[in-house]
């Protein structure tokens, strides 16, 4: 198992180019199982849950060339078509759990292990199964398996989910594309990993129409024409080193990036007191002054994105003040606390509700990642910190991160990755 040793304290100042969005590949690179020839996506991150999903597509029969240099995939319909999704697989991919939609969708069956990833939550797969279910899917959990049937095919249904769930909107639009007859969903996800996975869709002949209330309408087609998409840019990761520069003192230029997605952010950091200057696809980030406490609520796009949450906590370690941070998406968010705390940190937690009391510094400290986005608010944390801090558990950080550490060094940080 490898570990992270950063040695603190060294302001950031270079370039750093955003990889392809994850979260957008994902449910994209799974709707490649609706297509019936060859498909190619580009800007394709080279981060683990990528390389996960490349090996569940090559169980489920399908021939996949992935050009790491390139960042081109291109995923190709041999006619060895299999059903049956392992746990073997699964337990490491949150998402794999999407594979449902397109196997039902085309071939009427399915058999799907519940899945594993991030420990954030319950995060429940029931939304995923009832809608299915309203298009006319038979499925039955079991012995840690979804058993999945649609012997009369799917067909088109009004939707509304009880609550907003990215996954679950990902996996009906990707099921009621060639479902019969006209699907529609109230209280949708809106994210702009969706709206790729809606536009990549649409240009291959698929009918979808959404709107900012929420409501996405889908006329199933009977099939799908194979073109060539761009993922887009990862704002996650921007946003990511963007704290970095903010909490290193430092100044980067950010490229690759597209800035509409990144507004929502982009507003929280000018309002503590940020300098940012935006350009067509990058931008910059420095401040000139100490930053001023903030409070948040993370909510579903365009409110703040609870991936986010707990780098902004690290940045309020290092800001004079109480901020407050209130997570809303998942109740069991605030795994990184203790580990911060371990760095010195001031953090007092009551139910969903953090208060982060600055510190003039963090020290540094071993830790323990325990999910993703928690695994990169300690390299923040770390590249503040005095002394050097060992970071174990990087298995996480690489689910989502292309070369984080490399990136960074390239801007002046002193980051090393070895094995235990």
């Amino acid at each position: 198992m490898q570990k992270l040793l950063i040695k603190g304290g060294k302001k950031l100042s270079g370039e750093v180019v955003i990889s392809g969005s994850k979260n957008a590949s994902l449910p994209i690179i799974i709707s490649s199982l609706l297509f019936d020839d060859s498909v190619h996506f580009e800007n394709v991150p080279k981060v683990r849950d990528i390389f996960t999903l490349i090996n569940l597509i090559k169980v489920l029969g399908r021939e996949v060339e992935f050009n790491e240099e390139k960042e081109i995939l291109k995923i190709s319909n041999k006619n060895k078509n299999k059903y049956f999704a392992p746990y073997s697989i699964m337990r490491t991919m949150r998402a794999g759990v999407l594979v449902l939609a397109p196997l039902l969708a085309k071939f009427g069956k399915a058999r799907v292990s519940l899945p594993g990833g991030c420990s954030i939550g319950a995060r429940p797969v029931n939304l995923h199964l009832e809608a299915l279910k309203k298009l006319g899917a038979k499925i039955n959990v079991k012995n840690g398996y979804i058993d999945a049937i649609a012997p009369k095919g799917l067909s088109g249904s009004n939707i509304k989910f009880p609550s907003i769930s990215v996954g679950a909107t990902e996996s009906i639009i990707i099921a009621a594309v060639l479902a019969k007859g006209i699907t529609k969903i109230s209280n949708a996800a809106i994210e702009p990993e969706i709206i790729d996975l809606i536009n990549f869709l649409n240009k291959c002949g698929a009918d979808i129409k959404y709107n900012s209330k929420r409501k996405i309408i889908i006329k199933g087609v009977k099939f799908l024409y194979p073109v060539r998409h761009r993922i887009i840019p990862d704002r996650i990761e921007a946003a990511t080193y963007a704290i970095a520069a903010l909490i290193t003192n430092g100044k980067l230029l950010v490229k690759k990036v597209n800035n509409e997605h990144l507004e929502n952010i982009f507003n929280v950091l000018k309002k503590i007191g940020a300098n940012i200057k935006i350009f067509k696809d990058s931008f910059v980030i420095f401040r000139k002054h100490q930053l001023k406490p903030f409070k948040i609520i993370t909510k579903p796009y365009p409110g703040f994105p609870t991936d986010m949450q707990a780098q902004f906590m690290a940045l309020a370690t290092q800001i004079k003040g109480s901020s407050v941070i209130n997570e809303e998406i998942f109740e069991n968010r605030f795994l990184h606390v203790s580990e911060l705390m371990r760095m010195g940190a001031d953090i007092k937690i009551k139910k969903q509700k953090a208060v982060i009391n600055g510190i003039k510094n963090l020290n540094s400290a071993e830790v323990m990642a325990t999910d993703l986005r928690a695994s990169v608010s300690l390299v923040l944390a770390a590249l503040s910190a005095k002394g050097t801090t060992t970071i174990n558990r990087i298995y996480h950080l690489d689910r989502g991160y292309s070369k984080l550490e490399k990136k960074l060094n390239l801007c002046g940080a002193n980051i090393k990755r070895v094995n235990d």
